[in-house]
């Protein structure tokens, strides 16, 4: 996983970041009449390591980089496909998506398929993966960072009082400069969730088809509803897994990753007050609870190993992705709690030698994140704004809200938006399933909510009593992983809003 949140990558997440001509009149499509065709072949190399033993052909299609200028400079979009194993039942095809922004999308299929997806949907779909503009191997863009620079996460760091907001306001300000100088061919004010779904469009149509299902996850849900509301007529069978709540990602959404971290916690205290006699952390999950508030203030002042609070924090988070990584974290839970330094280090040596563990970002997640962030939609300038929801948050979500209302380069970005965030339409089919855990760090039960009311008939919304980001395949409820399957491969939607007890 990068720290971008997402899924495909890791299955866990450790998230999150004037033009001259307005794009509102753009048109929502390109002229299908010029849509290239697509020549499979062989995948990059990293891609075909990546999915093994699963075979996946590769493409590119070329789109425009400005659709208000649809013929001018074109940018190569990479994507994958895994074709449906039965042609006699063959449906169409069902494009995926990871989330971040910032994810590769291109392994995806095989990764599902190796997670269980039934063959019910292979049979009947072409699983299209793709690295969506500027990501991998899609004409990536990059802001320069490394793994040494001050902005590491797209997630800022926990601020424990006002300085620290001020302190991280210089951050920002260096790295959306940054990410301004480099930007040499001018490609970053064109990463827009909007510039997305129309390419997805135009990769629809390249394949030939009149309509396109679609399969989404974390930031996923936000380019599959901005699809649907662009395309309704074009749009499939939609399904969006664990909902940010709208078709771009904001401040608000990016503070509701504090409410997930509320929610979500809970799960792990009450796993590790069972293991108390393993791992000392508490007898009770409020004991537990206890531990974490203690060690990040401990690291606040002293850090260990290099871990400081803020860092802390950050890996709890992202190890609430996966309940499979609850071992790992009480391991390093307790290995801070006793205050070991060798043993942190030992631990951390150990943890980089597995696959579930925190992977360093890459510049190239980083600034896809961050553009597309940025460029969606007006973010505040002004630092007192943070400063007071950084205190408010603080209060209000102590684990982590004065991390997630903590400043970003969005402050400071270089571009303005190009035009308004795509607006969720309600007019069209009733073909949008939404998935939703009822506990997940960085997407809240309410995100599912608020998407399900944005989209009203056109949708229904599955809650699932469970713990975790990622709902089909990803997840472990079957009546979840039914009622999806049934949609997908039957087109039997559920007639109202369902609530799947845990298994």
């Amino acid at each position: 996983m990068n720290r971008q949140g997402s899924v495909a990558q890791s299955l866990a997440l450790l998230a999150v970041l004037g033009l001259g001509a307005s794009l509102t009149t753009v048109p929502a499509a390109a002229e299908e009449a010029k849509t290239p065709q697509v020549n499979w072949g062989q995948c990059p190399d990293d891609v075909v390591a990546e999915a093994t033993p699963t075979v996946l052909q590769c493409a590119t299609v070329p789109v425009p980089l400005d659709y208000a200028h649809p013929e001018g400079e074109q940018i190569d979009l990479t994507v994958s496909r895994l074709a449906a194993t039965a042609p006699d039942k063959r449906r169409g095809v069902l494009m995926l998506n990871p989330g971040g922004p910032g994810g590769s999308g291109l392994a995806l299929s095989a990764l599902l398929v190796a997670q269980g997806l039934p063959s019910s949907v292979t049979d009947r779909y072409d699983l299209i993966g793709m690295d969506t503009r500027g990501i991998g191997h899609s004409t990536p863009v990059g802001c320069g960072f490394t793994t040494d620079s001050p902005y590491y996460s797209n997630i800022p760091p926990y601020a424990v009082d006002d300085a620290a907001v001020t302190a991280q306001a210089k951050v920002a300000e260096q790295a959306a400069k940054q990410c301004a100088d480099n930007d040499d061919e001018g490609r970053l004010r064109h990463l827009t969730t909007a510039n997305t779904a129309r390419d997805l469009d135009r990769i629809r149509a390249a394949l030939g088809v009149e309509k396109t299902s679609y399969l989404g996850y974390s930031y996923g849900t936000a380019l599959g509803a901005a699809y649907a509301s662009m395309f309704p007529e074009r749009s499939d069978r939609i399904v969006l897994d664990s909902n940010i709540g709208d078709t771009h990602l904001d401040r608000d959404g990016m503070r509701r990753y504090a409410l997930g971290m509320e929610q979500t916690l809970p799960d792990f205290a009450k796993w590790a007050a069972g293991r108390h006699d393993s791992y000392g952390l508490g007898r009770t999950p409020r004991q537990v609870r206890a531990s974490y508030l203690t060690i990040a203030g401990r690291l606040d002042k002293a850090p260990v190993a290099g871990i400081d609070g803020s860092l802390f924090r950050l890996l709890t988070f992202g190890h609430l992705f996966k309940q499979t990584q609850y071992p790992m974290l009480a391991q390093t839970w307790q290995t801070l709690l006793e205050g070991d330094e060798a043993a942190v280090r030992s631990l951390q040596a150990n943890q980089q030698e597995g696959t579930d563990g925190p992977v360093t970002p890459t510049d190239n997640a980083l600034t896809v994140f961050l553009a597309t962030t940025c460029n969606d939609v007006e973010w505040p300038e002004d630092v007192n704004t943070y400063r007071r929801g950084v205190a408010e948050d603080r209060e209000r979500y102590p684990l982590y809200g004065a991390a997630t209302a903590n400043i970003t380069p969005c402050a400071f970005w270089p571009y303005a938006p190009a035009e308004p965030p795509v607006e969720v339409n309600t007019e069209g089919p009733r073909n949008v399933l939404l998935l939703q855990n009822r506990r997940d760090a960085s997407t809240p039960h309410v995100g599912g909510k608020m998407l399900r009311e944005k989209f009203g008939d056109r949708a229904r919304l599955i809650s699932v009593d469970d713990s975790g980001h990622g709902v089909y395949v990803l997840g472990k409820n079957s009546c979840a992983l039914n009622t999806t399957t049934r949609y997908l491969v039957e087109g039997e939607m559920p007639t109202k809003d369902t609530f799947c007890r845990a298994d």
